[in-house]
């Protein structure tokens, strides 16, 4: 794995961070500015992964039920809904994206600003019309998100944040950071969280260890492995699968250095809007973050990982 040319590749790029650990040492480490390192700053929907590992250690301390279970549990006004498929929700299709309510996060009906401008976001999910019958497609939607972090606080006892102080944050060295909250003091599952980018390398080492660290296994091998297995293909124009709260897809280099034949690896991430994104590579021991806080017309237009970074780890 010869890292040598990245940083000369990736400076014109003006991404905030590049962090990659290999059997977990780092192995390189780039800022813009050497001040980021210390500097927490907006992981936007990567949050969404740190909420689905809460979801997994509930489940393992026995707070949460099995995925199968049906949301009527915590949301008992669906029993009054029109719509009787709404009683059909369970854990598993808020966790996948395929709960089928009619939603378009940012295109369209704008259904995610609408849901922020909201007095109850909880409410307004609930009451968005489904356009599909539960557990037939993934539609990306923030809004599902919010619902299981208000799930987790009903079981809990306590706020999102502070379960992730006391069972993730504390144990993984997590000092320093930031959760927003929605009208009700619910913290934002699908968004809203701020981390340093060291942080978010060792949330992505945590998964590629099976759930263990420093000798504590702080998420069950299982649950970590049925929450990183994909679920459900996604709709162009994104790629790849869907998993619980976790992106899937596999990179191949066509031509290897010989000339023939080529090298595929699969791999695992999560991703935030704006260029936020960390990747789990099992086959290769690696992890790689990449964050950035440029306009949309600033960065760089394609997949700085699938460009830059995949080509030089499977040499």
């Amino acid at each position: 794995m010869n890292l040598t040319s990245l940083a000369s590749a990736i400076t014109p790029l003006d991404l905030r961070s590049c962090l990659i650990s290999h059997r977990n040492q780092l192995i390189f480490e780039h800022y813009r500015d050497q001040h980021i390192s210390n500097e927490i700053a907006k992981i936007n929907s990567c949050t969404k992964s740190i909420l689905s590992a809460l979801i997994c250690i509930a489940m393992d301390q026995g707070l949460l039920p099995q995925p199968q279970t049906r949301i009527t549990s915590f949301f008992p006004q669906l029993a009054n809904d029109p719509d009787p498929r709404k009683q059909e929700i369970t854990l598993q299709h808020l966790l996948t994206m395929t709960a089928g309510f009619n939603w378009t996060e940012f295109g369209g009906q704008k259904s995610f600003p609408r849901m922020t401008r909201s007095s109850n976001w909880v409410d307004f999910v609930l009451e968005q019309q489904l356009s599909d019958s539960p557990g037939t497609r993934m539609e990306y939607n923030s809004g599902v998100s919010q619902l299981l972090s208000a799930i987790l606080v009903q079981v809990i006892g306590m706020s999102t944040a502070r379960y992730a102080e006391l069972y993730l944050f504390k144990p993984l060295g997590i000092e320093s950071y930031q959760w927003e909250s929605d009208p009700q003091g619910i913290h934002t599952g699908g968004y809203g969280l701020r981390l340093l980018p060291s942080d978010m390398l060792k949330f992505g080492q945590l998964y590629l260890d099976h759930g263990k660290w420093n000798n504590g296994q702080l998420i069950s091998k299982e649950l970590i492995t049925r929450s990183v297995q994909p679920s459900i293909a996604v709709d162009a124009p994104r790629r790849g699968l869907y998993a619980w709260h976790w992106w899937a897809d596999s990179f191949l280099d066509t031509v290897n250095d010989s000339g023939s034949g080529g090298t595929s690896f699969e791999y695992f991430y999560a991703r935030g809007y704006g260029g936020q994104f960390i990747h789990v590579i099992p086959s290769l021991d690696t992890v790689v973050v990449l964050t950035n806080d440029k306009r949309k017309k600033e960065q760089h237009p394609g997949d700085v990982f699938h460009e830059y970074i995949a080509p030089l780890l499977v040499k």
